[in-house]
């Protein structure tokens, strides 16, 4: 059997040998909006529990609005959704200047974008003299909102809590320990300052911190209540399909914009399993999703979920971009073993990118996984990955199998979760 998975910005040909007995595990069908445009329009004039954005806007007259958008590791579509509510805010406030409309690109600790990826990220059909920033955890002055319950500093850029009114731009996916993205993970997460992000993040250990789950996760709820504090005013987000085309356009208050996209998004990508496999062979999903091996880590901690204790997993991602994030590569060189990583984590304490390595570590002590990637195999070597070629792994642990193997092919293995 062959079988074709995304690969970075193509596709890679997978042979199977027939002795396996294979089983496809991937997001359901649903439509497709249509007139993305419209549903924009129609969200933003009756959205979820809030008065319509432009009645809002007139209401509490502003004079400087922010919107929070996602960088480009996110495939929202920014260049559709941005046009339409800056025309919204410009109608409702026909004397707001251009220059106070902040339009605040969030990459939480990610670089922040230069000029040209910014260009690439934005619409050409925006107002112009529109303040463009892109936020920088490590540089950018924050201003603090209290802290929480569970202890996390609510600390975000300055220049959008400066802001009158706030609008955070996201998408629902699934997440391996928040449960799912969007609400006010955008602007909590994407504009928070890095000892925000690494408190919320510490809080994975918990209990329920579990893709899929929002009711009792610690990581999610933190993350509510820090968007309360600050005063996040409207939220669009969308669910995409696979494919990245829009499936759901919701818009409102961020909380309930988050619970009813969370719906849309667990019957996309949850996938029942009645028992699990021997064998997982999974891709991120292609670009931007294997761009990095920092971000491929969350399709092999999703797909390992379908696996046997013990059993093999292959994971397709082009990681073309590199590694991804320098303290998680210096932290994991140190070790000779994932359970070197385990063990010094956890006297360690919570540190971000450090935290990756400790999530690798926990899939690789419990599974026999091999990864195909344009990474030079000695570095994926100091990441304690085993380099292979897809053909020659799989005849291998295949032919090695005693009677016939149950192998599940993932081919969105960064949003497909399994229950």
């Amino acid at each position: 059997m062959q079988v074709d998975l995304k690969y970075g910005q193509g596709v890679k040909s997978v042979h199977i040998p027939d002795k396996a007995d294979v089983r496809l595990l991937q997001p359901d069908q649903v439509p497709v909006l249509g007139a993305l445009t419209t549903t924009l329009e129609t969200s933003l004039t009756a959205p979820l529990n809030s008065a319509a954005l432009g009645d809002r806007l007139r209401q509490s007259a502003p004079e400087r609005v922010a919107i929070v958008i996602p960088d480009d590791t996110r495939p929202t579509p920014v260049k559709e959704l941005l046009p339409g509510i800056a025309r919204q805010i410009f109608t409702a406030l026909p004397k707001l200047k251009p220059a106070d409309l902040v339009i605040l690109i969030g990459g939480g600790l990610h670089p922040p974008l230069d000029r040209e990826a910014q260009a690439r990220l934005l619409p050409d059909a925006l107002v112009p003299g529109c303040t463009i920033l892109a936020h920088d955890a490590h540089n950018a002055r924050m201003a603090a909102f209290g802290v929480t319950r569970r202890g996390t500093p609510v600390k975000i850029n300055a220049a959008l809590a400066a802001a009158d009114f706030m609008i955070s731009i996201g998408q629902i996916d699934p997440h391996q320990f928040v449960g799912f993205t969007g609400g006010a993970k955008g602007v909590v997460i994407g504009c928070g300052a890095p000892e925000t992000i690494q408190h919320n993040h510490s809080l994975m250990f918990g209990a329920n911190a579990e893709v899929g789950q929002l009711a009792g996760n610690p990581v999610r709820e933190d993350l509510n209540e820090a968007g309360h504090l600050i005063g996040i005013d409207f939220a669009v987000n969308v669910v995409l399909d696979a494919d990245k085309r829009v499936v759901r356009l919701l818009a409102g208050d961020p909380d309930a914009v988050l619970l009813e996209g969370a719906q849309t998004c667990a019957e996309l990508y949850g996938v029942s399993v009645d028992s699990k496999f021997d064998i997982v062979i999974a891709s991120c999903g292609g670009a931007p999703k294997d761009n990095v091996l920092y971000q491929a880590q969350k399709g092999l901690n999703l797909c390992s979920r379908a696996v046997k204790k013990g059993g093999k997993i292959l994971l397709l991602a082009a990681c073309q971009q590199g590694i991804g994030d320098d303290v998680y590569f210096d932290y994991v060189c140190q070790f000779a073993s994932p359970a070197e990583v385990l063990e010094d984590f956890k006297q360690l304490g919570f540190t971000m990118g450090a935290h990756k390595a400790y999530l690798f570590g926990r899939t690789l002590v419990d599974y026999d996984v091999a990864v195909f990637s344009d990474l030079d195999p000695g570095i994926m070597g100091q990441c304690h990955l085993r380099a292979a070629e897809p053909a020659r792994i799989i005849g291998e642990w295949v032919a090695a199998f005693e009677g016939r193997p149950q192998v599940a092919v993932v081919p969105y293995a960064n949003t497909t979760y399994f229950f």
